[in-house]
């Protein structure tokens, strides 16, 4: 396929997180040829055992939009980030990516529950689940044998995902850990909103909302409708301002590893809001049309 013609999807297929694993390897080398990647690994495996139920205590992930797919995209974007920044002459620590990278693969793992905890799917924690993420982040890289400072800055770097929290209220130890908390918290914004089925899954995270209480999100109809109102005001806002457009370090990823001079998630995010902002035209308020114009083949 010409490089005109790629789409962002084309490059790998964070559905399987096999292939999404060796791409994050492939860009890392890319960063740093010696590179010592034998924590992640292990750290990975665990995560996708974790999600599928394999883990000791935990349950599977029964949260259907915040799933294995998910966390593999935004550990991919942040190694992309982290490429792109080295290009531009961003040179991070080995131990900073590395918290980096293990702070991608937990950010969500306090939406899953433990053996003991019986209802609902885990989504039930949305608020407040980033607290969870750290808790058990910290029990596993203290049986890891990580000092309480890598487990204070990886913590640190979670709560950049947290959408509503200014990263002045987050007390980072250095400048580094606070670009890295930058890099995550713009890799998990632009990993979702540039998914090609992006669209197609925002029924299921309604789902995940309403189990969660979450207010100002009474219908599914209610969600799609403020979806580009929810891009253009808040997430645009958080990468540029809050996160100092880390996320445009992606094109000098894309331009080193694939040759393609385009920021592939700027422009499939451009692509699923305008494919948005269309469909609602032609739908009006019928939500039943809306399912339909939104699976896209």
């Amino acid at each position: 396929m010409d490089a005109l013609d790629m789409k962002l999807g084309d490059l790998t297929n964070t559905s399987s997180h096999s292939g999404t694993y060796a791409e994050i390897i492939k860009t890392l080398s890319l960063v740093d040829p010696d590179y010592d990647t034998l924590f992640l690994k292990k750290v990975y495996s665990d995560i996708v055992c974790l999600f599928k139920g394999e883990y000791p205590g935990y349950r599977a992930s029964h949260t259907k939009y915040h799933n294995l797919e998910h966390t593999c995209s935004v550990i991919l974007a942040t190694a992309r980030l982290i490429h792109g920044l080295h290009v531009q002459g961003q040179i991070f620590s080995p131990r900073v990516i590395e918290l980096g990278l293990v702070a991608a693969l937990f950010h969500d793992t306090g939406l899953i529950q433990t053996k003991k905890e019986r209802g609902g799917t885990g989504a039930q924690y949305t608020i407040g689940h980033e607290k969870r993420s750290i808790a058990f982040m910290g029990k596993y890289l203290t049986a890891s044998g990580f000092s309480a400072e890598d487990i204070t800055d990886c913590g640190h770097i979670i709560m950049c995902t947290t959408l509503t929290l200014p990263l002045t209220e987050i007390p980072f130890r250095s400048d580094e850990i606070r670009l890295m908390g930058k890099v995550l918290g713009s890799a998990d914004l632009i990993a979702q909103m540039a998914d090609r089925n992006y669209l197609e899954k925002l029924p299921l995270l309604f789902m995940e909302f309403k189990e969660a209480r979450m207010s100002g999100f009474e219908t599914p109809g209610e969600l799609f409708k403020n979806t580009g109102k929810f891009y253009h005001s808040v997430v645009r806002a958080r990468l540029a301002e809050e996160m100092d457009n880390v996320s445009s370090a992606a094109l000098f990823h894309f331009k080193k590893r694939w040759d393609i001079d385009r920021d592939l998630y700027a422009e499939s995010i451009t692509n699923n809001m305008k494919y948005m902002k269309k469909i609602r035209k032609d739908c009006a308020e019928n939500f039943d049309c809306l399912l339909k114009k939104i699976r896209r083949k």
